[in-house]
């Protein structure tokens, strides 16, 4: 509690304290009378008041909870506020059936809408609608039940006697209600919230106490405004402003799960139990032969128009029912589905990693020999040889580098490590690809042509692997190729939307057969899913697009390295088509 809360609280104090000496000194007046109603009135207020802070810093469902807090007593200080009328301003007697009485009544309910939120408690947008729904039902069996027992007394056939009789009867039903939604908030909280709803049971039930032990007085003739039945009623409206100014409780609490099925099933039981009540009102307006009949037809009449209202309530809480079970079945349906696209992802990544181990384990064991290769060719390029030989052990060596660096890359696919990337000219890969399948194309007696993109910008990746993919897809075009009699394979880099794209096209071949299909679709043969693989760890993508002409095209796009040089852009024409003969080449 801060500075101001504290001078605030001691004023309070103050008036209390003064109010008690008055009720001491002062003998039953006009004065004592005006003093205790303007004493109380100024109390309730303060309780008000003391809410607002709260209030204006709250969001949502807890702005709703204490402006609830507030409503409930403010409607309280209506109530004072009409005795100060009666018997300060006009001086006399407040009637004996007097209207404001339904004040008193229905100033319980916003508390009782407060302690429905449940706001210690975190809920979804949907729950607090239905609770909200729910309370509305209960709101306006309250109202029906205090126009069914007190209003035909007061308004049908007045009887002063039997509606002092029924208004105290529905209240203590009431009040006993609100004293147990306290108890089981206090129950089910924690913290600082179990301290306000503590703080408020103790005022509530020193309220009832109070207003009881009035009541009692006020049957046996001892009452009068400013006695000392009015001390318990003056402390327990300054206890108000106490909880208001000390309550700390803001958000609902982290630490506390909340079991939101129970008491939801709770709430609209009793929904339930408050529309299927309506039925035995009736029967027992009926039945009750000793009030008259006047009364008997207004209660059995408000009973059915009650039924209606409520039963339109009860519609409109199914409806908002069957709607959320609609949009959760389709929202179950979508996780099914979504589960059985998980498993068959789930098992083909364990196909996938069953594969890694054992490319791995075969590339561990090619290491070997390929080592040895590697060292009799260095031994035969050491030794004298002739002018026709010396090229060919060139080639022995460089194509057995060439498999060790393969078997290397295939080691660290198998293991699903991410390899060091730097800045690569996608035009060199595509020659070198294109070099090293050479005597394939020649003895396929297939034309291979390229044009590269002088331009084009670097893209970021592992040299190895994009060098993989080249030559895994150079291979099975010209595999297709062999197959449909197609003669020409076009290469071709272009820069499009940032990204650096390869085209490798064949000319116009029949359709594929689906042996010959599947080693150029994506998404089937294990080397283009190796592929595929390479490419999304390089944030790229590999897809083939079919020609009217029945031609074949494969499209790798990659995103173009951030660090590569801008450079002077030349017209697309500007590069030259080269055509890739058979000859030799070291």
């Amino acid at each position: 509690m801060n500075k101001n809360s504290k001078i605030w609280m001691a004023v309070v104090v103050g008036v209390v304290a003064a109010f008690l000496v008055a009720v001491l000194v002062l003998h039953p007046s006009f004065q004592l009378t005006a003093v205790t109603d303007i004493v109380e009135s100024l109390l309730v207020a303060s309780g008000a008041a003391s809410f607002v802070p709260l209030t204006r810093r709250a969001k949502g469902r807890m702005r709703l909870f204490w402006s609830l807090i507030i409503l409930w007593i403010t409607l309280w200080c209506g109530y004072e506020l009409c005795w100060v009328y009666f018997e300060v301003i006009v001086r006399r007697d407040v009637p004996d059936l007097f209207a404001g009485d339904v004040i008193l009544f229905l100033n319980i309910v916003p508390l009782m809408a407060a302690l429905a939120l449940r706001p210690h408690v975190p809920r979804d947008e949907y729950a607090a609608r239905l609770g909200r729904l729910d309370f509305t039902l209960l709101l306006v069996w309250w109202i029906y039940l205090y126009v069914l027992i007190v209003i035909p007394w007061q308004y049908v056939v007045p009887n002063i006697s039997a509606y002092n009789n029924n208004l105290n009867q529905a209240y203590s039903v009431e009040k006993l209600v609100l004293l147990t939604g306290l108890v089981a908030c206090w129950i089910g909280s924690k913290g600082q919230w179990r301290k306000l709803y503590g703080s408020l049971f103790g005022m509530s039930f020193g309220y009832a106490a109070s207003s009881a032990l009035c009541n009692w007085a006020i049957g046996r003739k001892l009452y009068y405004s400013g006695s000392l039945y009015d001390i318990p009623l003056a402390i327990s409206m300054a206890w108000v402003t106490w909880i208001g100014l000390r309550a700390r409780t803001e958000a609902p609490e982290d630490n506390l799960r909340e079991v939101t099925t129970v008491y939801g099933v709770w709430v609209a039981r009793c929904g339930m139990i408050a529309v299927f009540s309506l039925p035995l009102f009736a029967a027992w307006a009926m039945s009750d032969v000793d009030v008259p009949s006047a009364i008997q037809e207004f209660r059995l009449a408000l009973t059915l128009l009650a039924a209606f209202f409520m039963g339109v309530m009860v519609f409109l809480r199914q409806y908002l029912l069957d709607r959320e079970l609609t949009r959760l079945l389709q929202h179950s349906r979508e996780s099914f589905d979504n589960l059985k696209r998980l498993q068959a992802q789930l098992l083909q990544s364990e196909k996938l990693a069953s594969i890694g181990q054992l490319v791995g384990g075969a590339a561990h064991e090619l290491n070997n020999p390929i080592t040895a290769m590697l060292g009799y060719s260095d031994i035969l390029l050491s030794t004298p040889l002739t002018p026709e030989q010396a090229p060919l052990a060139a080639k022995i060596g460089q194509y057995v580098r060439r498999t060790k660096s393969l078997v290397a890359s295939l080691i660290s696919f198998s293991r699903q490590a991410s390899s060091p990337k730097s800045p690569l000219d996608l035009n060199t890969l595509a020659r070198t690809a294109v070099k090293l399948t050479q005597p394939q194309w020649e003895t396929l007696k297939i034309e291979v042509r390229t044009q590269f993109d002088a331009e084009l910008p670097k893209v970021l990746g592992d040299s190895n692997q994009l060098l993989q993919v080249c030559l895994q897809l150079v291979g099975n075009c010209l595999h297709v190729m062999s197959e449909c009699g197609a003669r020409v394979l076009t290469l071709s880099t272009k820069l499009e939307d940032e990204c650096a794209v390869l085209l490798i096209a064949t000319e116009a071949m029949p359709p594929l057969p689906p042996r010959a299909a599947s080693l150029v679709e994506p998404e089937d043969g294990l080397g283009m899913s190796a592929c595929q693989g390479i490419l999304q760890e390089h944030h790229g993508h590999i897809s083939r697009e079919p020609q009217a002409n029945g031609a074949m095209l494969l499209r790798v796009e990659l995103p173009a390295a951030e660090s590569a040089p801008a450079g002077a852009r030349q017209p697309k024409n500007a590069t030259v088509p080269v055509l890739w003969q058979s000859q030799p080449f070291a």
